[in-house]
This record gives structure tokens, sequence and C-alpha cells, in this order.
């Protein structure tokens, strides 16, 4: 195990999952990793492995056919995964943002038709809000749901930044629909679609164009979804509660961000690792790198920002175990490990001199893939509004 990153007060079946896991990511995920992200092909090798796991039903309830394990178990089992690859992290955040959305806003018919199978991965989930003119401004969504004469809804409109679009198997999409609330957040509903995977039109109005090529972030498939008179059922209103897509959503979005948060960590840490390794490796004027105080300095940087935001993203998964509203902590993780991820990628690049800016080299695809975690689940710069609000509040003069 790691020096760095450690999590104290873990029980030890947490201890055992964690471990599990990382020694799962050492033995088949690091290996395969290059070749897999350089051919920007889809890794269902190591995907049927985690659902062997059980890494699918991580989170959800024991009596729907998870494990029943804390956010701050999955958060960490997260952190390993991203440290071999971040792609194969991203292939079950959607899916648990779907499941956690289906746990604490479902009706209790929509989780006996998801839960068991999203345990095992028969169902897999995506999470859809963003639209291609709608950047941060969620309120603003102009998909819209008109309600039809047998209480469903025909759904019309673009959806856009799908992860796990085409291997998805059940969306969580936020619609509008027209509910006569005056504040715009209250028009919008959240519709649990159903879908087989693949491309092009997969349902009759349902259409998933193709992967949308990326810098980084390979292999796993991030797509358009595109409504043209799809009809949704009133069963597909998650929670069967019309207008309160906004609120369940945004409670979906704490999690995802403990979850880029964890990603951040294990990209961060992965990074750091090849920095230390490669800089007793290599010599200059007659002894390891290491040795000078100018990278030696680097290295003590790199690992307390990895401590740093590992701290900072325990805090926020145990609060949100703890039942305590953690938008906040969650924010301020989110922003922080990723800041720290991109500064140190960068330094484990320029410690790695030209051999960093090799395709043989790890780092390399680290710096293609650190970019995403600034912009995942928010920006920098919505965080930062989220705390700074929040202070105001709870400082108010």
């Amino acid at each position: 195990m790691t020096k760095l990153a450690q999590t104290a007060g873990l029980t030890e079946v947490q201890r055992e999952i964690v471990a599990t896991v990382r020694k799962f990511v050492d033995r088949e995920i690091i290996p395969a990793a290059q070749d897999l992200e350089h051919s920007d092909t889809y890794p269902q090798a190591i995907v049927d492995q985690m659902k062997d796991l059980g890494l699918f039903g991580l989170m959800i309830p024991q009596e729907y056919g998870g494990l029943g394990e804390s956010l701050l178990t999955y958060a960490l089992c997260v952190e390993e995964l991203a440290r071999g690859w971040m792609s194969i992290s991203g292939v079950i955040n959607t899916h648990f943002i779907v499941a956690y959305m289906l746990r604490q806003h479902g009706t209790e018919e929509q989780k006996q038709r998801y839960l068991p199978r999203m345990a095992t991965g028969e169902v897999r989930g995506a999470f859809s809000m963003s639209e291609p003119e709608l950047g941060s401004d969620v309120a603003a969504i102009r998909t819209r749901g008109v309600r039809d004469a047998d209480g469903g809804y025909t759904i019309t409109g673009q959806k856009m930044w799908l992860t796990n679009g085409g291997s998805a198997t059940l969306v969580a999409a936020l619609v509008k629909t027209d509910e006569g609330a005056d504040k715009p957040h209250r028009n919008l509903t959240a519709f649990l679609v159903e879908k087989p995977t693949g491309f092009g039109e997969v349902k009759p109005g349902l259409t998933i164009p193709g992967k949308i090529d990326k810098l980084g972030y390979k292999g796993i498939d991030t797509t358009e979804l595109i409504f043209d008179g799809y009809h949704a059922g009133a069963d597909d209103v998650l929670g069967g509660k019309p207008g309160e897509g906004f609120f369940q959503m945004m409670d979906g979005i704490e999690v995802g961000r403990v979850n880029v948060s964890a990603r951040a960590c294990g990209v961060g840490i992965r990074a750091f690792e090849l920095a230390v390794r490669y800089a007793q490796q290599r010599e200059t004027f007659g002894k390891p790198i290491a040795d000078h105080q100018a990278i030696a300095f680097q290295l003590a940087e790199m690992a307390t920002k990895v401590e740093a935001a590992h701290l900072m993203m325990v805090n926020a998964a145990r609060l949100k175990d703890s039942g305590e509203r953690n938008d906040v902590a969650a924010g301020m993780a989110k922003y922080l490990a990723s800041e720290f991820c991109s500064e140190v990628t960068q330094q484990s690049f320029r410690i790695h001199g030209g051999y960093g800016y090799s395709k043989e080299y790890e780092i390399e695809r680290l710096m293609r893939d650190a970019p995403f975690l600034l912009i995942g689940e928010g920006t920098s710069e919505i965080q930062k509004t989220i705390i700074s609000k929040n202070l105001l509040n709870e400082y108010r003069i």
C-alpha cells in the first residue's frame, strides 16, 4: 500500500474491499491501460471483472442485491480505479449517481425494477443534465417534455456530454416540464429512460449519434442524446414527482463531486508514484535526480498536495454518509483535488523531462486525463460560487 493517502478509522470490511480493488488495479488495469487508451478501446474485459467483483452494486442496499457500502468506501475504490486508469472509474461514476438517486428518490416500484439489475451490472446508468448551449446554467434547460393525455410525456430536445451514453442502458435525464411554477428550476423533471446499448436510433424517438472524440478520457464513450418525440410514461418520472428533478439531480451531483474528487486523488497519486520512481532511476551530474534539491522539493510539494486532496475528499464523503448537508465540503474537495491533481501531474511531467512527452511513458496519458477533472461535475469557478455563497450566508454581518 502507498504511504500517502491513508484513511484512518476504516472497518476491517472497508480495508479488505479497498485492498482487493487495489490488487485488481495493479494486476489487471495498469498493465492494459496504455494500449486500451491509445486505441480508444472500450475496456469490456475489465468491466466484466468489475461485475464479478460486485463493484456495480457497491452502494446499492443489500435488500436490492448490492453490498450496501458507504459513499466513503465507494470513493476509496474510485480513487484506486482512477490510479490505474481514470476512464475505468468513469465507467461506474454515472452508474452510481443514478443508483443513488433511485435509492434516495425513487418509488418502491422503480427501486424494485432497476436496483437489483444495477447491482449486478446488467443495467448500467448514465446521467444527463448538460445541453449544447447550456453550460453550468441548469435552470436554462431547453429539452422539453409535454404531458400527454395518458399522463405520460412527449420529449423533444438535445442533451450533451453524456458519459457512458452508448454503453449505458438506463439514463436519468433532466427535462423541462410545465408544472406552473414561477421559478425555472421548479419546472424541471428527472426521467428514467431505459434503452439498449449502441448508437443510432436505439428506440423510437431516441438517438445516440456516436462517440465524441476527446483529448483524453479515452476508452469510455461520451455522447449526445437526442429526443425527437420520445414517449416517456408517467411511471418513468423519478419518484413519480414532476417538478422535483432539479433537487434530485443536485443531490446526485454531490455524490458525483465526491467521485470526481476521488478520481483526481487517484490520478494525482499515480503521477506522484511515477515521478518518485523515475527521480530515483534517472541520473544527472553523477547522482539520481531525486538527490538534487530542486527535484526533492518538487516531490515534497506533490506529496503534500496529494495528502491534502485525499483528506478533503474523505471528509466530504463522510459528511454525506452522516446525512449532513455536504455541498460546501464536496465543492471544496472537488475544487482542491482537481486543481492539485493538475499541478501534481504537470510537476511529474516536468520531472520526466523529454520522456514525459513520449507516448511510451504513462505520464503522457495522465497529462491528457487530468484537465477533464477541472471541468467535470462543475468547473472550479462553479465550485467557488457554491462555496462563497454559503460562506457569505454563514458569516453574514
